[in-house]
């Protein structure tokens, strides 16, 4: 029985939701996650590069930080740019389950 998505699927999703509602067309390239767990969460590590040019593009990146990116079952605790090169750029996002 499957459970659905993984987190990086969801998150690729949205990421790509969030990017059509700004009216921004982003491509996602590399994408990887990781498990991770503290004393008291446990969650994800996701490594993106995103793809897009123009304007639109540079702002939305500049807004990711404080975007709302809400995921079935988990919550976006963090999200930082980390890299740019040329029309893309590598963003390392943070995932929590919620229980």
């Amino acid at each position: 029985m499957s459970r659905g998505p993984d987190p990086a699927t969801l998150l690729e999703r949205r990421l790509r939701i969030a990017a059509e509602a700004a009216g921004v067309a982003v491509t996602v390239g590399e994408s990887d996650w990781t498990r991770w767990a503290s004393a008291t969460f446990v969650g994800a590590r996701h490594r993106l590069t995103l793809g897009g040019s123009g304007v639109a593009f540079d702002a939305w990146v500049a807004g990711l930080a404080d975007a709302e990116l809400p995921l079935r079952g988990h919550l976006v605790a963090d999200v930082a740019v980390v890299a740019r090169t040329g029309d893309a750029v590598v963003v390392e996002v943070l995932t929590v389950e919620e229980r």
